[in-house]
């Protein structure tokens, strides 16, 4: 079997037409889904970026004991299993992320990788003396605080700082792209095909291209912005924080427009492979993975962004089409069955023959493919650490939150101390405690290291700015997640499994104190 797994980054479910979105033309989703199965009830597992690929690679949540960082030294990851039993692996990547202290080891597990340089803060062009004040002539200073950055570099940078210099960074990546083939995702497909058309002899092979796209900052060719110009005058508004909304309509639109850019800038490269597949006639021997890792809010809910406020359905809830060769008589059906992120590692596994690791915990999309898994009960988790728990089932969606907001209590369990750009200080590790491992360590112990209260790859943002109604959506009457309900038996059930599913996770024992939660004794699970 031939596997080709395409993931954007932040693509949101309703921009998409397969799933009711009218703003955005998406004609070759459509032309996928009319082929293969398109997946109703998939939502993401940990979040944000990179504990999402360790859930891909593992097959298992990790957001119960970590957050953000590498692929741990006792990690099973797909990608490697496949090349030990002889499977030819390759990655085509600009998720400049991997590239970071906090991304290391997820690309050299496949047998080869290549990453395509100047997506977000990615210093794809080393200029000492950036033209600031050129650059702030064109970039809004909401989204590009380019004033507030001194002719020099300081040692020391202050968060907002922090924040100036990489959309800095960005704006002078864009100063070098002159042509529509010299954008990242242009080139990601490129790079993609080339490998296609090396290797279309192949009987065998994974292909993972993944694109940063639609990612912010919203970035795409002239053709594609053209198409959803809103006529405003002024700076690029390409890149919202992720705060509560409090821009004009004007504004919202502008950002809206190029977030539009965007994604039909991936449909439109998601199209060239789907030529491609056409062209070779490779929908009888390959088999093809469509997904995300997360969504992106837009100013619903009055937001942007992600992390820092409830995953409502726009985050959490995610596209996913799959094509199988064996399964071109279910063409344009549509799936029920509750799946997530760590079930794509048990699928991938399965199309090659190979078996799941004990420590995975996913379960194969396969039987949910051809349609044996639509009336079978099953509620998944995610989130991101020290932050809300989500819990869905197709029908209702609830976020259980931490007793306390201040963080206090939560630990690290790691032999990767890295954050997302930096390994732990000195000051991190002189807290830290070598403890026994867990279920998935395979007999490695484990630094335990009490987490800060500022840690902002956690989400403990999300915690401080909890609303103050239960988080229970009916989804099937209220799918804008505009009343929230309260509803005690099922407040009851879904407590319930958020424990048990933590406890299938081997979740540390303070967890469930810090989240008001029953553990249950071995004797009980018996």
């Amino acid at each position: 079997m031939r596997t080709i797994f395409v993931m954007f980054d932040s693509l949101n479910r309703e921009a998409l037409e397969i799933y009711g979105g009218t703003a955005i033309r998406t004609p070759n989703f459509l032309r996928l889904a009319e082929r293969a199965v398109t997946f109703d009830n998939h939502y993401c597992g940990s979040m944000p970026c990179m504990p999402a690929r360790r859930d891909i690679h593992t097959g298992r949540l990790n957001f119960m004991h970590r957050p953000w960082g590498p692929l741990e030294p006792f990690d099973n990851s797909f990608a490697r299993q496949m090349g030990e039993a002889g499977i030819y692996t390759h990655l085509v990547t600009d998720h400049m992320h991997y590239v970071e202290n906090g991304g290391t080891g997820y690309c050299t597990q496949y047998e080869s990788w290549e990453m395509i340089r100047g997506q977000e803060h990615d210093t794809a062009k080393a200029l000492v003396q950036p033209p600031l004040a050129e650059l702030a002539e064109h970039f809004d200073p909401r989204h590009y605080p380019l004033e507030k950055l001194p002719a020099d570099r300081p040692a020391t940078l202050q968060t907002s700082d922090i924040i100036a210099w990489r959309r800095m960074r960005h704006a002078v990546n864009t100063m070098f792209v002159k042509a529509e083939e010299d954008f990242p995702t242009p080139k990601v497909f490129a790079s993609a095909l080339e490998f296609l058309e090396l290797n279309k002899a192949a009987e065998e092979f994974f292909l993972q291209i993944e694109s940063f796209d639609p990612h912010e900052p919203f970035c795409a060719p002239d053709r594609f912005r053209e198409e959803y110009a809103t006529g405003r005058n002024g700076g690029v508004l390409d890149w919202p924080s992720y705060e509560r909304v409090a821009d004009s309509p004007e504004e919202m639109a502008e950002v809206r427009a190029n977030y539009a850019a965007s994604v039909a800038e991936c449909d439109h490269y998601l199209g060239r492979l789907l030529d491609w597949m056409d062209d070779n006639d490779a929908w009888k021997d390959t088999c093809l993975i469509v997904t995300t890792d997360h969504g992106f809010l837009l100013g619903e809910h009055e937001w942007w962004g992600k992390n820092k406020m409830p995953y409502y359905e726009e985050i959490s809830h995610i596209p996913l089409v799959v094509w199988h060769p064996d399964c071109a008589g279910l063409a344009g059906e549509r799936r029920r069955a509750v799946t997530q992120t760590p079930d794509l590692a048990a699928t991938f596994l399965e199309l090659f023959d190979l078996p799941q690791p004990v420590q995975a915990t996913g379960q194969s999309l396969l039987p949910a493919l051809r349609g044996a898994c639509e009336s079978a009960y099953r509620s998944v988790i995610f989130g991101m650490f020290a932050g809300p728990i989500g819990i869905a089932d197709g029908q209702h969606v609830y976020y259980h939150y931490p007793v306390a907001a201040d963080g206090e209590g939560f630990n690290l369990y790691t032999l990767a101390p890295s954050h997302m750009v930096r390994m732990f200080n000195t000051e991190e590790l002189s807290q830290a405690e070598l403890v026994p491992g867990f279920d998935f360590t395979q007999g490695a112990p484990v630094l335990k290291v009490p987490m800060s209260p500022d840690n902002g790859e956690a989400g403990l943002d999300a915690v401080r700015n909890r609303p103050t109604e239960t988080q229970l959506f009916d989804l099937a009457a209220d799918p804008a997640q505009g009343r929230p309900i309260e509803d005690d038996a099922v407040l009851a059930r879904f407590r319930r499994e958020i424990a048990e599913k933590m406890q299938r996770h081997d979740a540390p024992a303070e967890i469930f104190d810090l989240y008001g939660l029953e553990r249950r004794t071995a004797e009980a699970v018996a």
